[in-house]
């Protein structure tokens, strides 16, 4: 068996069985994005204590590499720093779910759910500060990762 073949095979086991699917009830953060070429759909909830993640679920729907990537994601997360999150990129990600050469529409797949986590992130973040330079920082960071020609997150 090929590595290319353990790779499809993860991504399948992650689709039929998604580790972390489900909601929290009162979650520190709640965000939602789709995929408007595909219709993919992926919703996080987070639980935030000591600036690390606690609890993450997710839910949605979509393809085996949108819905794969969630869990692979969610897995990687749970329990990590909020600083280490928010330094998760593009790359890394692809890497994770082990399809580093995919085309622009399946990236687009791949990528949906660390946009929603650093989406949902930065806004819980935003929302804690209280200092207008601080605010307007991190309003920057966020508007950087949304701001790509490609419209993948960094």
């Amino acid at each position: 068996m090929s590595s290319a073949d353990i790779y499809r095979e993860i991504i399948l086991d992650h689709y039929r069985n998604p580790s972390n699917f489900g909601k929290i009830e009162n979650p520190d953060v709640k965000y939602r994005e789709s995929n408007a070429l595909c219709g993919d759909v992926i919703e996080m909830h987070i639980n935030i204590k000591e600036n690390k993640l606690v609890d993450v679920k997710f839910n949605g729907k979509g393809c085996a590499i949108c819905i794969s990537s969630a869990s692979l994601l969610t897995e990687k997360i749970i329990g990590q720093d909020v600083e280490i999150v928010k330094k998760i990129n593009k790359q890394e990600m692809l890497s994770e779910i082990g399809l580093p050469d995919l085309g622009p529409t399946r990236i687009k797949c791949a990528l949906l759910s660390l946009k929603v986590l650093k989406a949902g992130v930065y806004s819980y973040l935003i929302q804690k500060m209280t200092d207008k330079e601080s605010i307007e920082k991190m309003t920057n960071e966020v508007d950087g990762i949304f701001s790509t020609s490609d419209s993948t997150v960094h």
